[in-house]
């Protein structure tokens, strides 16, 4: 990964670290995909969320915080059809959405995804440890002010919760694995990339054809 290759962005939206907070979310996206796919608002299907505490947490503000976090990974899709495959494909397509949704909406993810692990599929790399994620953040804040200001403890939340990702998705087999495994991009999600212009996401589900 060059220098220059962190700055191949999707859009210009600022670095944040919010997702620290949120986590993969899959169960709780797709149990509010399923609501929306039913033909609830966002709103209703917020209200629905909290009022049934449908995601099992401790308090209604928690409970409401993560709702409207899944809403607005639904929202960044721009996609109705993928928010439909969330809710309904069996779950290993459903994960594969619901990291797409992750980076749409966080630059970081998407930055991970694309200009490391997709890098690394490209190069047939497949070696993978804790120096790559290092090697990554220290490039990010050294080339962008947002990310410059986040503390040591945030960083460590940050490559946690991007190694987790790995984790869910199949990338990894365990926070200590060395290696990646071989991903295949279910033809979902592959087709509705390519519809949308969004060719460069393509590489961080080893696609490249």
């Amino acid at each position: 990964m060059t220098r220059k290759s962190i700055q191949l962005l999707r859009n210009p939206i600022p670095y944040t670290a919010a997702f620290t907070r949120e986590q993969f979310l899959f169960y709780e996206t797709r149990a509010t995909a399923r609501l929306i796919s039913e033909g609830l608002s966002e709103e209703e299907a917020v209200n629905r969320i909290i009022e049934e505490n449908l995601f099992q947490y401790p308090t209604e503000k928690s409970v409401r915080r993560i709702a409207r976090a899944c809403v607005r990974r639904l929202k960044a899709m721009e996609d109705e059809t993928l928010v439909q495959a969330l809710a309904s494909e069996p779950s290993q397509t459903a994960k594969q959405i619901c990291l797409y949704a992750m980076m749409r909406q966080y630059r970081v993810v998407w930055d991970f995804m694309v200009t490391v692990i997709g890098e690394k599929y490209r190069l047939r790399d497949i070696s993978f440890g804790k120096m790559d994620l290092n090697v990554f953040f220290i490039r990010l804040q050294e080339q962008d002010d947002n990310a410059a200001s986040w503390s040591d403890s945030t960083v460590t939340k940050l490559k946690q919760v991007l190694t987790k990702i790995l984790v869910e998705n199949g990338y990894i087999d365990s926070g200590k694995a060395g290696h990646l495994n071989p991903v295949w991009l279910d033809p979902i999600l592959e087709n509705a990339i390519r519809d949308s212009g969004d060719h460069r996401a393509l590489a961080a589900f080893n696609c490249f054809s």
